[in-house]
Parts: C-alpha cells; sequence; structure tokens
C-alpha cells in the first residue's frame, strides 16, 4: 500500500489524523490525498514520517501544525497557524495564507504562494518561510532565528524585537519594528535568497531584496536608557 485517498464528506478528520499518525509509517503509504476538505481545521497535524499529503481544497486552522518530516501541500488557502510549531518537512500553501503562519517554527520550510496575514513568522525559532505575495503587520515579531523571504511588501512593525532571524524583503516595507534595521546585502545574502527561491519554485532577482536584521540594541537592560525603548 503506497497511497490512499480520504473523502472528508465522507470519513471524520479523526480518522484522517489517526491513519497518519499510526497507519500510514506502518503500513509504508507514501502519499494521501485529501478531497474535500471545506476548511476544517487541524488537519494532517502532527506528522512523524516521511508521508506527502496533499490537500484538495481550503485548509482551516493549523493546518500541516507541528509537522515532522512530512510534506503537505494545501492546493487552496490556508487559515490561522499554517505549519504552526513544524520542526521539519515541508508545507505548501498554494493559495493565501491567513494570521501566525508559520508561528514558531524550528525547522523545514514553510512556501506560501500568495500574500500571508498578520504575524506571518512570529516567534520564529528556526527553518525557513518563503512568501511569494505579501505579509501583514507584525510578521517576524520576536523571531529568534531562521529566514524569511518576501516577494511582496511587508506592513508595519516588520521584525519588531527580531533577534537572530534574517529577512529578505523584495518590495516596500511600510515600518520596521523595534530593534530592526536594513543592512548591506553581502554576496552571502545573495546566495541564500536563490537557495530559498529555487527551493520554493519561485523566480526572482536575488538583488532585488533588501536585507532585514537585528540592531541588537535591545539585547541587554540598559537602566540609563529612561525606558526609551
Amino acid at each position: 500500500m503506497e497511497r490512499m485517498s480520504f473523502d472528508l464528506a465522507q470519513v471524520t478528520l479523526r480518522e484522517l489524523n489517526s491513519f497518519l499518525h499510526k497507519e500510514a509509517p506502518a503500513k509504508g503509504v507514501h502519499q494521501v490525498v485529501v478531497a474535500n476538505p471545506d476548511g476544517a481545521h487541524n488537519i494532517a497535524v502532527g506528522l512523524d514520517c516521511p508521508v506527502d499529503v496533499e490537500v484538495h481544497g481550503h485548509a482551516g486552522y493549523y493546518a500541516g501544525g507541528m509537522n515532522k518530516t512530512g510534506t503537505v501541500t494545501i492546493f487552496g488557502s490556508a487559515g490561522t497557524g499554517v505549519a504552526e510549531n513544524m520542526m521539519s518537512g515541508r508545507v505548501h500553501v498554494k493559495g493565501f495564507a491567513s494570521n501566525g503562519a508559520g508561528a514558531s517554527m524550528h525547522g523545514g520550510l514553510l512556501v506560501i504562494d500568495g500574500d500571508a496575514g498578520l504575524r506571518c513568522g512570529i516567534s520564529l525559532k528556526g527553518g525557513d518561510i518563503v512568501v511569494g505575495g505579501s505579509v501583514g503587520s507584525f510578521s517576524a515579531f520576536m523571531a529568534q532565528a531562521g529566514r524569511m523571504v518576501v516577494c511582496g511588501n511587508a506592513g508595519d512593525a516588520l521584525g519588531d524585537s527580531l533577534y537572530e532571524a534574517v529577512l529578505y524583503v523584495r518590495g516596500s516595507i511600510k515600518s520596521l519594528g523595534a530593534d530592526a534595521q536594513i543592512e548591506p546585502m553581502t554576496e552571502a545574502d545573495y546566495a541564500t535568497v536563490k537557495e530559498l527561491l529555487d527551493a520554493a519554485g519561485m523566480q526572482h532577482d536575488p538583488h532585488d531584496f533588501k536585507r532585514v536584521a537585528s540592531a541588537r540594541s535591545l539585547y541587554h537592560w540598559n537602566a540609563d536608557a529612561d525606558q526609551e525603548y
């Protein structure tokens, strides 16, 4: 058995996720196709095997969350928290993503072909996010590690309270958050952007991107700063 199909108009989401958690690795299933998701929440969460899940339609909250080694492709849009807390593997949203996409990711690759909503990459702890469109306000808020490539524009307060994550933005930035700054691109940055664009299947000139990183002025409390942070 290498391929299975689940129609969520006929079976429950619990049955699907139970199969992905237990039977798929035990039976050597390599691909699972999900029909009629109709915005159901928690589709393909907690994967812990190298299974390829195709979701044909729109997914609700937390699709592909806590992913480990799996590949989840959503042929539609995704609700809040897609790929939240992903450890490894790949999640690819062919449409748009709502708020908090890639929140608290530790590893893996999240690709969003369209736009992403507010707080994309919030508390990013590792891994990579590539957005083909634009991202909303407070994206990469408190991002600690990892990389984010935005091929469109960024909203207000990009990278607020940024730590060691690095952001690359092709379009305009409405405003930078506290302690975020634009830095010169290096040859290593151009190579990184090309690598991530290639991985996401997107074609842009890396030289069109700006680098945003932490100014590191918030790393230590300064009692003489009169609390002007």
